[in-house]
């Protein structure tokens, strides 16, 4: 009978994995593909993920290619594929500001690009390496160097809407986030990005609302770029306060090996979250990320018992910072000094996941070669400032025998 059941229900896995194949290739059945190609408007704050659906294709197409165009007509075209629709990147090794060629993946046909940049804004197409397109996506990434900043608790209110005679400009915002802390006082963003409403937009640009596009994309004429790069996306903080969940109890048995540990004698200290120990070198800079937190989630930092709030540590909040949070939810330390020794603890989604034990001390002494870079930057210094001066003593010289050899010329015709 075991053996019965058994087969009867791999028997029914693989029918319902089956099913889910089928309802997978239905969509693409159920959607067609446009006779021209159009663009759908989507907009992300940079430093996220995005993942981009090639929602229409044949039935016969088994893999499909994606490729970039930073502008429109561009000859410059990246492919995004290896051909076989399978590449697949481990986010995890991926490098803030490294090239959009290491920070993609493509998963069940759908492009997934890992921290966005700016320079990834553009057109993302999606077709066969003949060169035949089914869809695209015109992709705006607004930029989070120069993001404004607003307080809720303090009184500050988001910017207001600019309506000119051809254009108006707005911010849409997400929903709040989760409260970053538990059983504390905690923080809560939302973001905002930059979108446009007129009625000159290029019509071959889809977008969820009539003439509504992000600021960025392709299908605002250039004459208005002037006046929409001056608009920035914006951040509100608010605080905001979460109970934490309930553990469940330990069992009876659990219950009883503890205490006959602790008669025994004192239990050896455990952190409550894992730890990883970390050693900086004194006036050097580090930044600290959250393990598995993207920018969209709700993080906040601790060192040992004080909370970083944002209100005082989120970058831009004061410009002689040394310590601050970025918008992309890391934790920079500039020039480590030796009171930053401690140990970091990271919220994610109103969950303390991790710590970082930070010790600074001084960079041991050892010999120096030709081969180290401070080394040769030292040379390379020593002998620019040799043959500064060399050419300034020279020209001084020179000088003089030039004003020497004017003056002594006409009392030598004098006499």
């Amino acid at each position: 009978m075991r053996l019965v059941g058994m087969t009867f229900l791999l028997w029914m896995i693989d029918f319902l994995h089956a099913f889910a194949i089928m309802e997978k290739e239905d969509i693409f059945k159920k959607t067609p593909c446009p006779a021209f190609l159009m663009f759908d408007n989507a907009a992300y704050l940079a430093d996220m993920s995005f993942e981009l659906p090639c929602n229409c294709k044949p039935e016969e197409i088994t893999s499909v290619v994606w490729y970039f165009q930073n502008s429109p007509g561009s000859r410059e075209t990246k492919v995004l594929t290896d051909f076989d629709g399978t590449m697949v990147v481990d986010s995890g090794h991926i490098r803030v500001g490294s090239d959009i060629l290491k920070r993609f993946s493509i998963r069940m046909f759908s492009l997934i690009v890992f921290q966005a940049q700016v320079e990834d804004s553009g057109h993302y197409l999606c077709g066969t390496k003949q060169g035949d397109f089914y869809y695209g996506y015109d992709v705006d990434v607004q930029p989070s160097k120069y993001i404004t900043v607003a307080f809720k608790d303090i009184g500050q209110h988001p910017q207001k809407d600019h309506i000119e005679k051809l254009f108006s400009l707005f911010t849409t915002f997400w929903d709040w986030t989760k409260c970053d802390r538990c059983g504390v006082r905690g923080e809560q963003r939302r973001i905002g990005l930059c979108y446009m409403n007129s009625t000159y937009l290029n019509p071959r640009y889809r977008t969820t609302l009539a003439d509504v596009v992000s600021c960025g994309s392709r299908s605002v004429p250039r004459r208005l770029h002037s006046t929409i790069q001056l608009r920035k996306p914006e951040v509100i903080i608010r605080s905001c306060m979460t109970p934490c969940p309930k553990k469940k109890a330990p069992k009876e048995g659990v219950l009883a090996i503890a205490n006959l540990i602790a008669k025994l004698g004192e239990k050896p200290w455990v952190p409550k979250v894992p730890i990883q120990f970390h050693k900086q070198q004194i006036g050097s800079s580090l930044i600290i990320s959250c393990p598995g937190a993207r920018p969209e989630h709700a993080v906040a930092w601790d060192k040992d018992l004080a909370p970083l709030y944002r209100t005082h540590f989120l970058k831009g909040v004061n410009k002689s910072m040394r310590v601050f949070i970025d918008h992309g939810n890391h934790l920079h330390i500039r020039f480590a000094q030796l009171n930053d020794r401690g140990t970091y603890y990271c919220w994610r989604e109103s969950q303390m996941i991790a710590g970082f034990r930070l010790s600074v001390g001084f960079q041991s002494q050892r010999k120096r070669t030709l081969n180290d870079p401070e080394t040769r930057h030292a040379i390379k210094a020593i002998l620019t400032s040799y043959v500064f001066i060399t050419i300034v003593f020279i020209g001084i010289h020179l000088g003089r025998c030039c004003f020497y050899a004017f003056r002594v010329s006409p009392m030598i015709r004098r006499g």
